[in-house]
This record gives structure tokens, C-alpha cells and sequence, in this order.
């Protein structure tokens, strides 16, 4: 018996790229074993309840699901035919020379600025009858108008009521009477295998106009592939991609901000990031979970800044190295290699070198669960860390303060995150804690994001760095300055020799 197949065309691409990916994908139905029963085909197919499923979703989520369309004006300055040299000799005379005396190509003085407009592309999804919507903080970030349309192609002015960069979640506001609302569901029932559904807006394929005439949102289907994924930090930036959904369902540019569903068309996510390396989806999406959203919603909606709980300290994790160094059965738990001075974890006598076994009566494993329940915590309260000191256990309480920016942390001499390494000020107890002469000098690394630019690299904690692009480096403050303006790759070298770090992860 032959199996016939449906074939359908797949247009993809990704969500923070360009790009267009065109193929084939082969759908079979039919099968080789026997018919069933009368009494048993009169059932409806599992493809028939899928489908049902799938139009379910489309009908109930969909028209909650918008585009969001900004604007941003910046001011660029112009000179004479690129000459941006003007009134500087010798310059002037070989322009003087090449394009005439007045003025060069008839263009405006030199200096005169000129307003350019810079256009970007998202989706959202309406989550109350006020109009509000959520989204990504980067869809909306520095936008100077935004423009919301809904599936039923009604076109709106959307004013921002907060946002947040940590957790890349914005919650912006329409005036529309009675729009339709999407419900957000329990991201902490995932599980892998199951069904997801992408909704959204790529390359802006929605029109204004009546229903079924290009105004529906997309919808891509796939399953949950992971849970718990994070992001590694390719940049300074102060965006926290952690704990995310991966999902296979198509995620492309203008997806951004987007719903992913389950079949209860319930939002489990808000889509955020793709991975790939040819600026084609490559079918690993994430999204950011709909219990993390929720615990920013109310102080988005407020317009208030979202607090994260900071216990004042730099940790790793528990390598193998180090679990034989401490004489430790196993690898769970976090080493804090350096408690920051005047913070939370300091002021409750936490010392270096102790090692965080549990949060509030939860085990810790890795140095991301702490990071995640520890954000998560609420500032000023009162928690209790159970810890291991010179082999013996005890439990020490700790008012949770309030996360610093970036900025602050790198002024007080925290570590840095730059190509997914983690680097902090060489100390003697940190030479020690390696195995480095006391009079070692530059920056350690003490920690590498895997997969990161940094971890192909092959850099190791543990390693001191001396030297990128030929610059030494003997402190936090020549680091900083070294790794500040670099766009390409970099040539570092550590007290294991010299390697190249690249400007981002291959794929």
C-alpha cells in the first residue's frame, strides 16, 4: 500500500535577523498495518483532534494576538561628501582639490544634523480588557511612536506603561473599548514533548483591513524541546535570558513579543530569541516563561521599577576541581569566591570560600538556580542560606537586597560578562583558591558560559588574563577599557598562552 504525503512550503526566518529560508516539508498519512474496525474508525483520528485543537487556538488566542510597529528619530550628522575632516588641513585641500571650491556637492554646512527614521517590528499580546498588552522590552525600547494593529485590522496609538530590560518584558496600553484577551497560563507545568504554538506578526504580514484578508496573526506549531534553558551574555548588556522555553514552532522577525500557546490556548511564554547562524530559523526558539512574566506584570502595569532580589556576592559552581579541593561527596551546591564589600551577604557574615547549599530550605545545585531564586525573592526580606564552612553545615540569615545596574556592579568591582566570561580582580585568596603564585597579576576568569564564544575558545576558569589585542592587562580597570570598543575577534592571552575569542558563538 502505498503512502501518499502533503508537502508544504515553509517560509522562515529569524527574530533578530534577516534572512529568508524557503523548503519542503513532508507530512505522510496513511500506514502499511490493516484497517481498524467499523465500530473503532468512527471515532475521530488523533490528526483530526489535532487539527481541531490547532483551529481552536487560532480562533480563541489569535485575535488577542497585535503588531506592534515603532518609530525612533535620530539625529545624524552630515558632512560635505563624507568628508568629515572639513576645516582640518591637509583635508580641505585635497577635497578642495577633488570636488571644487563652493561648497562641496552643494551640501549643508558642515555639522548641520539631519533626522533620520529607524523602523522596527514586534508582537504582542492583549492580556486585559484596559488594553493592556505585553510584549518585549527591545520591541518598544527607545521607540518615539508606536503603532498597535489588531487582527480585525483596527489601527491604535500605544503608549508604554513600563518596561523592563533584565527581563526583556514591556506592558504597553491601547485605548480600545472591550478588545479581546488572551489568558496566561502555568508555565511551571511544561513539559517537554508537548504541544506549543508560536502566534505572531512576521515581516509584518498583517494587514489593515477586514478579517481573512491578511489580518490574522501566524500561528507555527511545534512542541516544548527544553525547559531551563539560558542564553549565554555576549555583551554588557543587562538583559538576563535564563530559564527560558525552547520550542521548535517557527519563530521569525516580528515574532518578537508574540505568545507561545498550549492547546488549552492558554499563554505559556512570550517569544523572545532564536538561535542560528545563518539568519534563518533553524528550529530552536525560546520564549520567556508566563510565571517569570507574571512576577513583573503588576509593577510593569504600575510603571514602577521591577526590584531583584542581590545577595552580594560572585559564585561558580562546584567543578570537580574544586569538590575535591573541599573534599565534597558531589558536585551540587555554589562556591562564593568573593563576597562584595557593604552588601546583603557581608553584613550576615558570609566569608569567601563558603559554599551555598540551600535557599530557604530549597537545595541549590548550580550557581543559575541561585541566581533565578534569589531574583526572584523579594527585596528585604529575610532569608536563610545553608551553607558549608570548613566541612561543617550551618544556616545563616540574610536581609536580600536590591539587585545594582550593570554599571554599579562594575564601579564597586564586581565581574565582568563579556563572550560568556566572567572575570573578576585577582586577590590572594582567589590565587590561592586557583593554585596561582600570590604575585600573579590581571584578571581571573571565574566563570565560562557553555557554548558561549569564550567556552569554544577553549578559556578555562581559572585562567589570568594578561592581554587582549596587545593591550596588558593588570586590573579590572585595563580589562574594562580593553574589551570596550572590540567588534571583532580578539586575540587574549593567559598565563596558558594565547587564544582567539570570537565576536560570537559558531552554529
Amino acid at each position: 500500500m502505498t503512502r501518499p504525503s502533503l508537502r508544504l512550503l515553509v517560509v522562515c526566518t529569524l527574530i533578530l535577523g534577516t534572512g529568508v529560508f524557503a523548503g519542503w516539508v513532508d507530512l505522510w498519512s496513511g500506514s502499511t498495518a490493516k484497517p481498524m474496525p467499523a465500530q473503532a474508525a468512527q471515532g475521530p483520528s488523533m490528526a483530526e483532534s489535532l487539527e481541531q485543537a490547532f483551529i481552536r487556538v487560532a480562533q480563541d488566542v489569535g485575535p488577542a494576538v497585535v503588531s506592534i510597529s515603532t518609530e525612533q528619530i535620530e539625529q545624524v550628522q552630515r558632512y560635505f561628501r563624507g568628508h568629515p575632516f572639513f576645516g582640518q588641513e591637509p583635508f580641505d585641500e585635497f577635497f578642495r582639490d577633488f570636488f571644487g571650491d563652493a561648497p562641496y556637492g552643494g551640501g549643508p554646512e558642515r555639522g548641520s544634523p539631519q533626522e533620520f527614521k529607524r523602523f522596527g517590528l514586534g508582537s504582542g499580546v492583549i492580556i486585559d480588557e484596559r488594553g493592556l498588552i505585553l510584549t518585549n522590552e527591545h520591541v518598544v525600547a527607545d521607540a518615539d511612536k508606536i503603532t498597535v494593529t489588531l487582527a480585525d485590522g483596527r489601527e491604535f496609538s500605544g503608549t508604554v506603561k513600563g518596561k523592563d530590560v533584565r527581563s526583556d518584558l514591556a506592558v504597553i496600553k491601547i485605548d480600545a473599548k472591550h478588545p479581546p484577551v488572551a489568558r496566561l497560563g502555568n508555565s511551571d507545568t511544561l513539559k517537554t514533548g508537548q504541544w506549543a504554538v508560536a502566534i505572531g506578526n512576521p515581516f509584518g504580514l498583517v494587514g489593515a483591513g477586514a478579517r481573512n484578508v491578511g489580518s490574522e496573526p501566524t500561528l507555527t506549531v511545534g512542541i516544548i524541546s527544553a525547559l531551563h534553558r539560558h542564553l549565554p551574555r555576549l555583551t554588557k548588556t543587562d538583559r538576563d535570558y535564563s530559564d527560558l522555553i525552547q520550542t521548535d514552532a517557527a519563530i521569525n522577525p516580528g515574532n518578537s513579543g508574540g505568545p507561545l500557546v498550549n492547546l488549552q490556548g492558554e499563554v505559556i511564554g512570550i517569544n523572545v530569541a532564536i538561535i542560528s547562524g545563518s539568519a534563518q530559523s533553524a528550529g530552536i526558539g525560546f520564549a520567556i516563561p508566563a510565571n517569570k512574566a507574571k512576577g513583573v506584570l503588576d509593577a510593569l502595569i504600575e510603571g514602577r521599577k521591577v526590584l531583584y532580589g542581590w545577595l552580594g556576592v560572585q559564585i561558580q559552581d562546584i567543578t570537580q576541581d574544586v569538590a575535591d579541593f573541599y573534599g565534597l561527596p558531589d558536585r551540587e551546591g555554589v562556591l562564593i569566591y568573593q563576597v562584595l564589600t557593604d552588601g546583603p551577604a557581608q553584613k550576615a557574615g558570609l566569608k569567601d570560600g563558603d559554599i551555598v547549599k540551600a535557599f530557604d530550605g530549597h537545595p541549590v545545585k548550580n550557581s543559575r538556580e541561585l541566581v533565578d531564586v534569589v531574583g526572584r525573592t523579594t527585596v528585604g526580606r529575610k532569608a536563610s542560606l545553608e551553607i558549608l564552612r570548613d566541612g561543617k553545615r550551618q544556616t545563616v540569615a540574610v536581609e536580600v537586597g536590591e539587585r545594582p545596574t550593570e554599571e554599579e556592579l562594575a564601579e564597586g568591582g564586581a565581574a565582568e560578562a563579556w563572550r560568556g566570561l566572567l572575570v573578576a580582580e585577582l586577590n590572594p585568596q582567589l590565587a590561592e583558591r586557583f593554585g596561582l603564585s600570590p604575585d600573579a597579576a590581571g584578571v581571573i576568569v571565574t566563570e565560562v558560559e557553555p557554548n558561549s564564544p569564550a567556552d569554544e575558545s577553549h578559556v578555562q576558569p581559572g585562567d589570568v588574563i594578561n592581554e587582549i589585542n596587545r593591550m596588558p592587562i593588570g586590573s579590572l580597570t585595563d580589562y574594562r577599557q580593553a574589551i570596550a570598543n572590540i567588534q571583532g575577534n580578539a586575540l587574549v592571552r593567559t598565563h596558558r598562552g594565547y587564544v582567539v575569542v570570537k565576536a560570537a558563538p559558531s552554529r
